[in-house]
């Protein structure tokens, strides 16, 4: 078996605690947190907004370091400090403290997902990018599944101090997983001699010509189709942090369900999205990235309206369903795409660059829907805004030039 597929399967369980813990494990704990801190709903979007920023602060700088720099390293150090910020997170009295563990926990979930997709770019050529992206990113599901069965379990084992229960236990098993990446990963194939999964055998795939850091900043910022994947991304990163924050708060305070109830549909959502990323990323491979990105947008447009308006069971459950088939592709086309851009070694330059601009989509997306609650009294415009950012993604992907990696200049032939 090529070593790739073990370096899938590390990345895999580097996102599940990155991603999956770090930003969405707080989906399932808020409610709890909430009345546990007597917070607001908008200190509550407050404390996803600060995680945001941590994120936002990491997503840039990891991303041009490890287009220098060893990713390996990078993820180990940013995993401990995820693994950190959790725990103070459960151990927070109060709404300040936990925004700091929040966003820590933000720049800890930045310095590890970049590297983590800049090494899976390296590790497969452009005809398997996309499928290798998309089954990373599912470790984010994955997390969602896991977090829907045993975070109500510690919820309710622990009492009114259940919420920090879940962020302890969280924190030891990032710990763990930090321990099998730094054994398992490597930077690239070149270290043990191999080629990357997919490479056509036309040429030896090589690295980038050595560039200065200043110089891998001019080339990304002077792409202008890489400027055209950021203002999409952003787009992606207000819409569905908003769905993702506050799902179960809605169901549960709008639309009659259980905190259980809606956590347990929370989980089947993050089941069934196991194979969104890994869906998606083989159309984009065989349709194009432009077209596989314009089709997600419009399914996720008619997601958050029908969460928006539809209250009862049938737009619910709809909602869901099309919100999971969808719900991690567009990281995993975007990492795809910055790989057939710039070539495998600046590909995570121009991942983080456009990341960037999707974490200042997530930073707004909650501080709005929160206000939006408060004002308001309902979620329902919130989601509404939500749709309406799709439909502009949806757009703008449909004008976006051909994504076509460039010559040997920036890597793989």
């Amino acid at each position: 078996m090529h070593y790739g597929w073990i370096i899938l399967g590390a990345s895999v369980l580097t996102v599940f605690s990155s991603l999956g813990f770090g930003r969405f494990g707080y989906t399932m704990i808020f409610p709890a947190m909430k009345t546990g801190l007597g917070l607001t709903d908008a200190q509550a979007g407050d404390l996803a907004t600060g995680n945001m920023v941590g994120y936002l602060l990491l997503a840039l700088t990891c991303g041009f370091l490890s287009a220098h720099f060893s990713p390996r390293k990078i993820i180990a150090s940013f995993m401990a400090l995820l693994a950190g910020a959790m725990l103070l997170t459960g151990l927070a009295p109060d709404f300040f403290t936990a925004l700091i563990g929040r966003v820590l926990t933000g720049m800890g979930s930045g310095g590890t997902n970049i590297p983590v997709l800049a090494i899976v770019i390296a590790w497969f050529g452009v005809s398997r990018r996309g499928l290798a992206t998309g089954i990373t990113v599912s470790g984010s599901s994955a997390a969602l599944l896991f977090a829907g069965i045993v975070i109500p379990k510690i919820l309710a084992a622990y009492g009114v101090d259940g919420w920090r229960y879940a962020w302890f236990a969280l924190s030891g098993i990032a710990v763990a997983i930090a321990v099998v990446c730094a054994f398992v990963l490597r930077n690239t194939p070149s270290e043990l001699g191999l080629s990357p999964i997919g490479h056509d055998g036309s040429a030896p795939p090589t690295d980038s010509a050595a560039i200065s850091l200043v110089d891998s900043m001019r080339l990304v910022y002077r792409t202008p189709t890489v400027w055209h994947l950021a203002a999409i991304y952003s787009l992606y990163g207000f819409s569905y942090i908003i769905y993702a924050t506050f799902f179960v708060r809605y169901l549960n305070w709008e639309c009659g369900f259980t905190v259980a109830d809606a956590g347990a549909l929370w989980s089947a959502v993050g089941g069934i999205s196991i194979a969104s990323g890994f869906i998606w990323g083989t159309v984009s491979d065989r349709m194009g990235r432009k077209y596989g990105l314009s089709c997600v947008y419009a399914i996720q447009f008619a997601c958050y309206v029908l969460f928006g308006l539809w209250k009862s069971a049938p737009g619910i459950y709809a909602s869901a369903l099309l919100f999971a088939v969808t719900a991690w592709s567009i990281p995993a086309i975007m990492a795809a795409a910055s790989g057939d851009i710039l070539g495998p070694r600046m590909g995570s330059a121009a991942l983080g660059f456009i990341t960037l601009f999707f974490g200042i989509g997530q930073a707004l997306g909650p501080f709005m829907a929160g206000r939006v609650a408060d004002s308001f009294g309902s979620y329902t415009l919130a989601f509404t805004i939500a749709g309406g950012a799709s439909l502009v993604g949806a757009i703008l992907s449909l004008l976006l030039h051909p994504v076509e990696q460039k010559s040997n200049q920036h890597g793989e032939a």
